[in-house]
């Protein structure tokens, strides 16, 4: 395919861009946002749940304009940027005596959705203490869940839209670029778990990944109208050995190149880690787009 450029995914060719150069001659009034939202009509541009992929878009024609395939209007003013002034959740005052014990001495454990609750801050707050990575706002669509042994909370989950290229998972799925693009958004990514300090209880890992997983897909219907088949993790072998996902039935799919999504060099600039995978329904691949 002869392509100008390539933008996630997205192959534009020489005739996309005259059409691009005749739709802002076409609109010589209007911002660079509001030709973003006609080229996405144009194209019929759309993310699963029907909103425009007007941001995609924007950065599309903005790469464009640097490259001087286009000539994009000037900037009518810089908006303020919630996520770059985000500030690290607080602290929350809880009891973090010991929880001791087998699994059946926490008594039944109480899993909850908190995404959109105000349990979500309390949440958000844990990860950022106790999470070796901390926390930041998870990427697309996404879920959180806590688990509660009676009021006190023993482990916290993020989970959000999966990562675009990845050849291991791919190759393991039975995926092409074209079927992962149109079906990526059934593939859930557990980006954060975390099983507190104060919850010292054997098993309490693998058994609350099994738990969660289980209703993993039916949350994400109940909150974005579609289901989840796949889920999908990294593990810092430098730190870790994942055995409580081993223990939860997840399959090695393969390793990190280490070189992280907008790597230009070809080179190792982050750790190596292990890819893990679960299915969450029976005949995955088909519904995944793999016939």
């Amino acid at each position: 395919m002869n392509s100008v450029l390539t933008y996630r995914g997205r192959h534009v060719t020489p005739d996309d861009v005259v059409f691009i150069r005749s739709l802002i001659a076409a609109h010589p009034d209007k911002s660079r946002r509001a030709l973003s939202a006609e080229l996405c009509r144009a194209w019929n541009w759309y993310q699963p749940n029907g909103a425009m992929r007007d941001m995609v878009c924007r950065s599309l024609m903005l790469e464009l304009h640097r490259a001087g395939h286009i000539e994009l209007p000037a900037v009518r003013q810089i908006p303020n940027n919630p996520l770059a002034k985000r500030k690290a959740p607080a602290p929350i005052d809880i009891d973090r005596s010991p929880i001791e014990g087998t699994l059946k001495d926490l008594g039944p454990l109480d899993v909850r959705q908190v995404r959109r609750t105000k349990e979500e801050a309390l949440l958000n707050s844990l990860i950022e203490e106790h999470h070796y990575l901390g926390y930041t706002q998870p990427v697309g669509e996404q879920l959180k869940h806590m688990v509660f042994a009676g009021t006190r909370p023993v482990a916290c989950f993020t989970w959000s839209s999966a990562p675009r290229h990845l050849a291991p998972r791919d190759r393991f799925i039975g995926w092409t670029p074209e079927v992962r693009r149109a079906n990526i958004h059934l593939m859930a990514y557990n980006s954060r778990f975390l099983i507190m300090p104060w919850a010292r209880v054997p098993h309490l890992a693998s058994h609350l990944l099994s738990r969660v997983t289980r209703r993993l897909s039916g949350d994400w219907q109940a909150i974005y109208d579609h289901p989840v088949h796949f889920a999908l993790t990294f593990v810092d072998t430098d730190r870790f050995k994942g055995t409580c996902y081993r223990a939860a039935n997840w399959e090695m799919l393969g390793r990190t190149t280490g070189r992280g999504k907008d790597d230009q060099t070809g080179r190792q600039n982050r750790p190596l880690k292990d890819i893990l995978g679960l299915a969450l329904t029976k005949h995955f691949r088909n519904k995944l787009g793999v016939i």
